[in-house]
């Protein structure tokens, strides 16, 4: 079983490898806008999954010490931060699209399906 760490650092070196990319793809191609709000949305996404796991970390911990624990904080957190991702490429139209900002916010977690599918696959 990994643990919840080890799944956010193997996550993460795929995400800045797809963010690589979409670099190489803003920087080499005419899609700008679509790769702009991909980059976008995935650093916001990053930044939405390690709230989520730092939130979990936090969460566990607290359950083996055994104290009360609060958890609307990490959610709150992660949909302003998915608001000022939408915010940030509505006010700026000509560098961001909105649609592809969206998709990119969506990444970290898709990749952590497929994540999970290739663990349970090469596991059973």
């Amino acid at each position: 079983m990994h643990t919840l760490r080890q799944i956010f650092n193997r996550q993460r070196k795929a995400l800045f490898f797809l963010l690589a990319l979409f670099v190489i793809g803003w920087a080499f191609t005419e899609f700008r806008l679509v790769f702009g709000g991909l980059i976008l949305g995935s650093l916001f996404g990053l930044y939405n999954f390690w709230i989520l796991v730092r939130r979990m970390e936090r969460f566990d911990q607290s359950i083996s010490e055994g104290k009360e624990t609060k958890s609307i904080g990490g959610t709150a957190l992660r949909f302003g931060s998915g608001v000022a991702a939408a915010a940030i490429a509505l006010s700026m139209p000509e560098n961001f699209d909105l649609i592809s900002t969206v998709i990119g916010l969506m990444i970290p977690y898709v990749l952590l399906l497929i994540d999970r599918i290739v663990v349970h696959v090469k596991h059973f």
